[in-house]
């Protein structure tokens, strides 16, 4: 009997930890306002003095410029995208920028830290570090999850995404070292998702072998909606493509915090544009 009353208990659980990670794909976040666009040029600079060549991430460095990097989440919290006045393209690109930047935020209020996994609110096994509401854009609150699941994939329907947004963790497709900007959007996006196939650490796409990153997995549907299969999607992006012979296998994934040593020198103080 009590085997059976901790069988169903821990059914119950994994219940509600599906209800949760489902749940904020249930409504689309999409508002009308008079909020004017914002400039990404500081986040920019911010980015380009604090990730490192190897797409890690100089956390003491960014907690050295606090300041800057409060002054763009004040600036993204100014103005409200909206679905009347903005380009698809500027909605999109505040989006990316936005949980990107306010990732690294998360992580500077914890810091140091091992994993982001380990920064956690609420009941052990069924809220996460994405349901934190500690975003406020325009007066209104959101956690990472609703921007990832509730704005940049329902509204905008770009696997691409997946490449862009950094969960501040090694798997994680890299951070990239400048802001995503409206009118070079489509080129950073194709650029994101091609390096992220291409990198060894993340994705190892042989003729031979076929190992991908479980982001493949998780959001199959994501890259199947556009190119009808997770294979053509990635063949899409692939110098040498995968044979329909080969068997595509997925990667364990690493949760470790993204972290640059210290002294790392950014892409500013590299001289890479």
């Amino acid at each position: 009997m009590k085997i059976l009353t901790n069988t169903k208990y821990a059914l119950c659980v994994l219940l509600l930890a599906t209800m949760v990670v489902l749940a904020p794909q249930c409504n689309t976040i999409s508002l009308h306002t008079d909020d004017t666009a914002v400039s990404h040029v500081l986040w920019d600079s911010l980015l380009r003095k604090h990730v490192c060549p190897d797409g890690m991430v100089d956390y003491a460095g960014f907690m050295q410029d606090s300041q800057h990097l409060n002054r763009y989440l004040q600036l993204l919290g100014s103005s409200h995208p909206s679905a009347d006045t903005w380009p698809r393209s500027e909605q999109m690109a505040y989006w990316i920028n936005a949980y990107n930047a306010f990732t690294v935020k998360l992580i500077m209020d914890h810091y140091p830290v091992e994993s982001i996994k380990d920064i956690r609110r609420g009941l052990p096994f069924i809220n996460s570090v994405w349901d934190i509401s500690f975003i406020d854009i325009a007066g209104r609150k959101y956690d990472l999850n609703q921007l990832e699941h509730n704005i940049l994939r329902p509204l905008f329907e770009d696997a691409r995404i997946h490449a862009a947004i950094n969960c501040a963790s090694v798997s994680c497709p890299k951070l990239r070292a400048e802001a995503y900007t409206a009118d070079r959007l489509e080129a950073q996006l194709d650029a994101a998702m091609r390096a992220f196939l291409l990198d060894e650490v993340r994705n190892r796409p042989a003729a031979s072998a076929a190992y991908l990153s479980p982001i493949f997995s998780w959001f199959s549907g994501d890259f199947e909606r556009s190119h009808g299969s997770v294979r053509a999607y990635v063949n899409h992006y692939l110098p040498e493509p995968i044979p329909a012979s080969t068997t595509i296998r997925y990667l364990p994934y690493n949760w470790q915090l993204n972290a640059a040593p210290a002294g790392c020198a950014g892409a500013e103080h590299q001289g890479i544009r």
